[in-house]
């Protein structure tokens, strides 16, 4: 015995066009927490026209409503930093969270971006350049130095205190 899989895609083509046409309508009343804020809110309803899922998706992968063939692959590249390059690691990843909260103008936002990708990717190889480090570090500081000391337009007291925070982790772990 076979499964006829193009039969199954066939009949389940046409159960979702029947109900593309005639959708189900069921009237709900609901009082439960609310997701975000934990508080009750009474008559409060949440459609989903699609998966719903609680919890870590990390590595996830998920095709819905497609209308042809679906084809996933996932390369677990893991990249692993190199020993006694831990902390220098977390403090570019630490850095690269906080750019877009700092207000840098668009090319320094980039350049920043890219400094900082491109050390943590050489924090993964197996005998990191020092000299690469230290000057994306050195370029990675010139950025955040006039926030830092709040010479940058518009550079709030939060953003401030980020930079400093940055410029002084970056710059004892290498």
């Amino acid at each position: 015995m076979t499964i006829n899989k193009q039969g199954i895609a066939k009949m389940m083509r046409d159960i979702q066009k029947e109900f593309d046409k005639h959708p189900i309508k069921v009237p709900i009343n609901v009082d439960e927490p609310d997701v975000a804020t934990g508080h009750v809110m009474p008559g409060h309803t949440t459609i989903n026209y699609g998966p719903v899922i609680h919890g870590s998706v990390d590595g996830a992968q998920l095709a819905w409503n497609n209308s042809g063939l679906v084809n996933q692959t996932q390369n677990s590249g893991e990249q692993f930093i190199t020993p006694g390059f831990e902390l220098l690691a977390q403090a570019l990843i630490s850095t690269r969270e906080g750019l877009l909260s700092l207000g840098l103008a668009d090319e320094d936002l980039t350049d920043a971006q890219a400094v900082t990708d491109d050390a943590l990717a050489e924090v993964t190889q197996a005998e990191p350049d020092r000299g690469k480090l230290r000057r994306a570090v050195t370029v990675l500081k010139g950025l955040l130095a006039p926030i830092a000391t709040g010479l940058a337009a518009g550079a709030g007291e939060g953003a401030q205190d980020f930079a400093r925070t940055a410029i002084e982790q970056l710059g004892s772990h290498i």
